[in-house]
């Protein structure tokens, strides 16, 4: 069986609903769904649910959350096997030590207060920017942006070779939905690629000046995005529907279009080699975190 794909759960809605995404992703993958809430307890209130027992207040309510997201999984997909964990411990260090034997860690986007919200969006960050497997923050606030497979996968190529773990982990994923992978390219050309070349007077003829007054460096900057795209997917299997596209225009902006009406936007994060803190993440990754409008999968990879 694969490793197990974890979901971190804190009562709010948007976490419920990536126990839901998790547990059907988890269905095609035939694989254990791990549901882990972690807290210093007494961050939350709640002491009134502790009534009598002997326990602390914040360990009463994580009991009750994470099962409560047991009984979601279960009403969903009954053919899942479901385990849960309660760890005193800050959020992002607990699901950043459970991505070490996880296939996918899956993260709702938001809290269950302001507070909260800005909590879970740095802790959501720093999960994608440390995790040992690919981080799935489920963006999008409408119910059908978080089904799996709903439309698209959407694989943002960077500077990478051929064979990344982003590239592998988009193609599985549109393998398992049955849906097609769109892979996208964007280009720049620089302002001063631009500029109209100096033409010195009587030294070539009128037509060869309005060739050269065109500028050809876009088509060569574009030429150039679609052969990378091309080699960063060549070994593509034949049953997986690929299409190639190049855009101009900034990275960030690109993808953040794409993902309008995709069902996941897949980006690679580069991991440095003897950084203390493992991934950093890149403004392109920043980004579609905080303003996608489908779930994101930020997918680990060496330099």
């Amino acid at each position: 069986m694969e490793a197990p794909l974890v979901v971190g759960v804190d009562g709010s809605e948007p976490s419920m609903r990536a126990v839901d995404w998790a547990v059907d992703e988890a269905a095609l993958r035939g694989a254990e769904l791990r549901l882990v809430y972690a807290s210093l307890w007494g961050r939350y209130e709640g002491a009134s649910l502790a009534g009598d027992l002997d326990k602390p207040s914040e360990e009463v309510l994580a009991q009750d959350i994470v099962e409560a997201a047991e009984r979601r999984a279960h009403g969903r997909r009954t053919g899942v096997k479901v385990t849960t964990d309660v760890q005193a411990e800050e959020p992002e260090y607990a699901l950043v030590r459970e991505s070490r034997t996880a296939s996918a860690v899956v993260l709702g986007s938001r809290g269950r207060s302001g507070l909260i919200e800005a909590l879970l969006g740095s802790v959501s960050v720093t999960v994608a920017g440390h995790a040992h497997c690919p981080v799935i923050v489920l963006r999008g606030g409408h119910e059908h942006r978080v089904r799996p497979g709903a439309r698209r996968i959407v694989l943002g190529i960077g500077e990478q070779p051929a064979g990344t773990a982003a590239v592998r982990f988009a193609v599985e994923e549109a393998r398992l939905h049955g849906v097609p992978l769109e892979a996208v390219r964007a280009w720049r050309c620089p302002a001063r690629d631009r500029v109209d070349p100096p033409v010195p007077a009587g030294e070539f003829s009128a037509e060869l000046s309005r060739v050269l007054a065109q500028g050809a460096a876009p088509q060569l900057h574009e030429r150039r995005a679609a052969e990378e795209l091309a080699i960063a997917l060549r070994g593509v299997p034949d049953d997986v529907e690929t299409h190639l596209r190049t855009a101009e225009g900034h990275a960030r902006g690109v993808l953040l279009d794409t993902s309008a009406d995709a069902g996941l936007l897949v980006v690679g994060a580069r991991r440095r080699d003897g950084h203390r803190f493992g991934l950093q993440l890149g403004r392109v990754a920043h980004a579609v975190l905080h303003h996608s409008t489908c779930p994101v999968a930020v997918v680990p990879q060496q330099s």
